[in-house]
């Protein structure tokens, strides 16, 4: 299993330590499927900015762009050789997705969860959290501006 604990699911509590991040992470689209797109910010455990990422992810869903800003923020954790990663999103269910909460159902999101599952397994330990959307306005107002280029192409 990609994710361990002792119970085979993740930890759920949140990191802490030094050299530890948080991703916050979002997706959108714009019709669903519409226009869409992925922002990712990065902090460490001061709250400073490490990173933002975004990228326009053509027209998809939006479960699909918030996926894709996973796959982002798990690929620059893999990147930079990050031995742990608290991730916060607030998609519900792509949280319980990757908790093994929820089954993945949907064809389309099947593949992007197997490489968010073989990114998690490439990293020491990934946690992921659950936040309302007000605590997730940085990610989203970078989701935004992707959206705003995949609508422009």
């Amino acid at each position: 299993m990609a994710i361990r604990s002792s119970s085979d699911r993740p930890d759920t509590t949140g990191l802490q330590g030094p050299g530890v991040l948080t991703a916050y992470i979002d997706g959108g689209s714009r019709g669903n499927p519409g226009p869409a797109g992925y922002g990712v910010r990065l902090e460490d455990e001061s709250g400073a900015v490490i990173a933002e990422l975004s990228a326009p992810v053509g027209i998809a869903t939006n479960n699909v762009a918030e996926y894709r800003g996973l796959l982002a923020a798990l690929l620059w954790a893999v990147d930079h050789g990050l031995p742990a990663l608290h991730i916060r999103s607030d998609s519900e269910l792509l949280v319980r997705q990757m908790r093994g909460e929820y089954r993945v159902k949907h064809p389309g999101l099947q593949p992007l969860h197997q490489d968010a599952r073989a990114l998690v397994a490439r990293l020491g330990r990934v946690t992921f959290e659950h936040v309302r959307r007000e605590h997730n306005a940085e990610a989203d107002r970078l989701a935004n501006l992707a959206m705003d280029q995949a609508g422009q192409a």
